[in-house]
């Protein structure tokens, strides 16, 4: 029996370790998907489909009933102005000139019978004077015959408004006549015919559509709906492409001429008309054929550019586990870009932290180093060399009460690895977060809504003396003059819409006048600053007052795109990450501003990497290398990306 179960045990062994070997044997290395980094055009725009039409169409119709009698023109036949293209049948028209003239003569007769009248009844009354005058003649027949020579003189006045009715009559008789000869209004061509000979157009409630006469159909144009989501970026004088199903291999080439304010909904997708000017030399377009258009909002040429593919892809954990690399520090802990509570390098403090904050568009001092979170390096490690980090808040430069709310490192929390030359106002570290600028009171609370924000900024306003008021009023008007942000009170990097996740800019806002400090301390560690601190700024609004004849005139060009990003690299079997500035994307390259390490052309990005997944022992787990299926956990994803996983990042 002993024997029995030391066989067992050696067998279990054996097959144990073949089953292992089998498995290890079969394990294949992880498949890395790679595109090269190249140089060439980018050019974001919009697509739509749109229908070509004439310029200059014109309906010709018939002001007069009746029957087609003749046709001199025919589809696509090419007419001058005044040339004669149809013909009613006049005879009714004919008629009805006969009777007018004929009514014309008889006021005429009746007319001259009634200056007869008048001239007998004159001289009656010129008799019946003369015998008055001897008391011959009663006064009475002298009444009498002053009567009959009023009355006369009244019958000829309406004799002669009835002659002057029967002649205008005549005269539209005439013209009706005339109306049965069909003339073209303009040169052009004929692009519809709506009637043959012999066919009866009646024009009593309304004018018969008989011809459709384009006027030169050189120069058209394309109507095409706009998505309400891209007609923002619409401007007059962009260049336009399309292609018609009639010449697939040609591309025909426009430019933007009016954006319409009319919107029309169909199935609750709202659309505005966009015109577009086509030239037409060979005459290839026609009418109504249907155009593939492509509205180019932005161009890049001969740029540094990257696969799009490589910008979205991110590690996991079973990724690196299969590469046998460890994760870099700062992986999933919301590093630059990874965003754990919204801010640039996760964590909650502000731009330099404490409760001081920009003002006004004063610089702020240098923050107070707060503690480490979520891993991270505390703020003064990364001051600027040769500084000692100071102990008070952003203050403004010591302003009133703002001096006496020195920041707390409970309150100066700049979590996450930063990267060099981040750090914008002063010795302190963008952390993002709940205090706008300068975290705490410098700013509004990026939770806020629209209206609670403004509401805030309305008690502000109420709270300033006349003088602090006015000058608030002024540096305002100044940034917006400038295209920047208000500098007083509003939600600056950080918070919701900071520098995580690839949003450029701060909150609704912007950076206001923080643009001094953030340079110079820049500057104090020999970097470049960042220019996603100041897009978030509030153009200034288009003013009715400049002389302009279209609303198209007052908007002014587009804003430069510029976002945060990240790729990955395979270099000696091992994922390397290399931090990026993107510009203009057209979904399948993005233009490369800047890398850190700087990448050149040829260089092989990662764009996706394939591991074998182990036989699925719970339901859901064969899907763990599935992008469509399953939620990626948020908090939890790979930091140094805008967006690329921490609580937060949109």
């Amino acid at each position: 029996m002993k024997r029995l179960i030391l066989i067992i045990i050696v067998l279990a062994g054996v097959g144990a370790g073949a089953g292992a070997y089998y498995m290890r044997k079969n394990v294949k290395e992880p498949e890395v998907r790679t595109a090269q980094v190249s140089r060439g055009d980018v050019v974001q725009g919009v697509q739509a489909t749109g229908t070509l039409e004439a310029v200059t169409t014109v309906e010709v119709g018939s002001q007069v009933s009746g029957v087609v009698q003749d046709l001199y023109a025919d589809f696509n036949s090419i007419v001058k102005k005044n040339q004669v293209i149809a013909r009613l049948d006049p005879t009714i028209l004919d008629t009805q000139i006969e009777q007018q003239k004929a009514n014309v003569a008889r006021s005429e007769a009746d007319l001259d019978r009634l200056k007869v009248t008048l001239a007998d009844a004159q001289q009656k009354l010129d008799r019946a004077k003369a015998l008055s005058e001897k008391n011959l003649l009663a006064r009475s027949e002298l009444d009498a015959a002053q009567t009959n020579v009023d009355s006369s003189k009244a019958q000829i006045k309406s004799s002669e408004a009835a002659l002057v009715q029967a002649r205008s009559q005549l005269n539209t008789a005439v013209v009706n006549r005339e109306h049965t000869v069909i003339t073209a209004p303009i040169d052009g061509i004929v692009i519809q015919r709506a009637v043959e000979p012999g066919q009866t157009v009646n024009a009593g409630m309304s004018a018969p559509k008989l011809f459709v006469i384009a006027a030169d159909l050189t120069q058209m144009q394309v109507n095409a709906n706009i998505d309400e989501a891209d007609v923002g970026n619409m401007r007059p004088g962009q260049q336009v492409t399309f292609r018609v199903d009639a010449f697939p291999n040609d591309t025909f080439v426009g430019a933007v001429e009016q954006v319409r304010l009319q919107p029309t909904t169909v199935q609750n997708v709202v659309t505005y008309q966009t015109v577009i000017k086509v030239p037409n030399q060979q005459l290839k377009l026609k009418p109504g054929m249907t155009a593939n258009v492509n509205i180019e909002i932005s161009r890049r040429s001969n740029v540094l550019r990257i696969p799009a593919a490589a910008t979205r892809f991110r590690p996991t954990n079973d990724i690196f586990a299969a590469l046998k690399q460890t994760p870099p520090a700062d992986f999933g802990r919301g590093g630059p870009g990874g965003r754990r509570n919204a801010g640039f390098g996760g964590g909650q403090g502000g731009f330099g932290g404490g409760q001081g904050g920009f003002r006004g568009g004063q610089p702020g001092g240098p923050g107070q180093p707060g503690a480490a979170q979520n891993g991270g390096t505390p703020a003064a490690a990364n001051a600027a060399p040769g500084t000692a980090p100071s102990q008070q808040a952003n203050s403004g430069q010591g302003q009133g009460r703002r001096q006496q709310q020195s920041g707390s490192a409970a309150e100066n929390r700049g979590g996450g690895d930063r990267a060099p030359g981040a750090n914008t106002a002063g010795g302190g570290q963008p952390g993002g977060g709940r205090g706008g600028f300068g975290g705490g009171r410098g700013g509004f609370d990026p939770n806020m809504t629209p209206e609670e924000r403004r509401k805030a900024m309305e008690e502000r306003l109420a709270q300033m003396t006349p003088e602090q008021r006015a000058a608030f009023e002024e540096r305002r008007a100044a940034r917006q003059a400038q295209g920047g942000g208000f500098g007083e009170g509003q939600p600056g990097g950080g918070g919701r819409g900071g520098f995580g996740g690839g949003q450029p800019g701060g909150g609704r806002g912007g950076a206001g006048g923080g643009q001094a400090a953030q340079n110079n301390a820049a500057n104090a560690r020999g970097t470049q600053p960042s220019r996603s601190a100041n897009q978030g700024r509030v153009a200034s609004a288009p003013s009715m007052a400049t002389g302009a004849t279209t609303i198209d005139s007052l908007f002014g060009p587009l804003p430069t795109v510029e976002t945060r990003g990240q790729a990955w690299v395979f270099e000696n079997k091992q994922l390397k990450q290399i931090r990026l500035r993107l510009g203009v994307s057209d979904g399948t390259y993005t233009e490369i501003l800047q890398s850190d390490p700087e990448l050149k052309e040829g260089t092989e990005v990662v764009t996706s990497v394939i591991i074998e997944q182990p036989p699925a022992t719970t339901p859901g787990a064969g899907n763990a290398n599935n992008p469509l299926m399953g939620q990626p956990q948020r908090g939890r994803g790979p930091g140094g990306g805008p967006g690329g996983g921490g609580r937060g990042g949109r």
